[in-house]
């Protein structure tokens, strides 16, 4: 069974939007997780915009499943991490304008931060998982630098159009899913997937687990969070008919 992590980070951008004390994102990790969610992630960015330093801490002591923590090579966040000490780590690239984190981390081009990044993470018993692209070459360097597992973005799937395009994509990614199991990697998966996307990703051999935000938190908004994620996970392993084809 492929596990569900259920991002809550715009649950937290919804709170920041006011500077208010609600919604909370660790109240919504909570309900994620009665809901049926396998994990929570969050990522605590370099400027804050929406998860703050306590809801990681407060997050910590209340998630009972897994915490993976989404960050960048910051030191102020690498050292927040090793006192956390999250279940895992995933380490994704970071930009202050993006709206969301745009394709994969170059593993190979940021070597020198990378990869004592990994071994500092490591050491101190943390799971440690990069967010890549699909290509062979930066899951073979994610395997080489000492990573545990991979999420691959899935950006590129979930934003092409026509059944060509999705095709190529989900092909990528059956490649690269091959490669990094065949290298002894862990393989996430995760950006853009929502209830109707989802089925082709969980069909390829190889995968674990999905980290899911966005969709999901929108849905909440409509039928609250438990109800959110437990039509997730039905979307993961039953057909959920697409309402824009009717």
């Amino acid at each position: 069974m492929i596990r569900l992590g259920v991002n809550v980070d715009h649950v937290a951008t919804v709170r920041q939007a006011r500077r208010a004390k609600e919604p909370d994102p660790v109240a919504a990790a909570v309900l994620a997780t009665l809901g049926g969610a396998d994990g929570i992630t969050i990522h605590l960015r370099e400027d804050r915009r929406h998860i703050q330093d306590r809801d990681v801490y407060v997050m910590r002591e209340t998630v009972t499943t897994r915490l993976n923590l989404e960050m960048a090579t910051y030191e102020e966040i690498l050292l927040i991490a090793l006192k956390v000490k999250p279940d895992e780590a995933t380490l994704v690239p970071e930009k202050r304008q993006e709206l969301t984190t745009e394709g994969g981390l170059d593993v190979v081009a940021n070597e020198s931060a990378v990869r004592p990044a990994i071994d500092r993470l490591k050491a101190a018993g943390i799971h440690v998982s990069l967010f890549i692209d699909p290509t062979d070459t930066q899951v073979a360097a994610s395997a080489k630098f000492g990573a545990d597992a991979i999420e691959f973005q899935t950006a590129s799937y979930s934003e092409a159009i026509g059944a060509v395009a999705v095709e190529r994509e989900l092909e990528k990614l059956r490649t690269a899913t091959a490669q990094a199991v065949a290298l002894e990697l862990h393989v996430h998966m995760g950006h853009g997937l929502n209830y109707w996307n989802v089925q082709p990703i969980v069909r390829i051999p190889g995968v674990e687990e999905l980290n899911i935000g966005h969709s999901i938190v929108s849905r909440a908004v409509l039928v609250g969070m438990e109800r959110a994620v437990r039509e997730m996970k039905q979307a993961m392993t039953e057909h959920y008919p697409n309402p824009k084809r009717g």
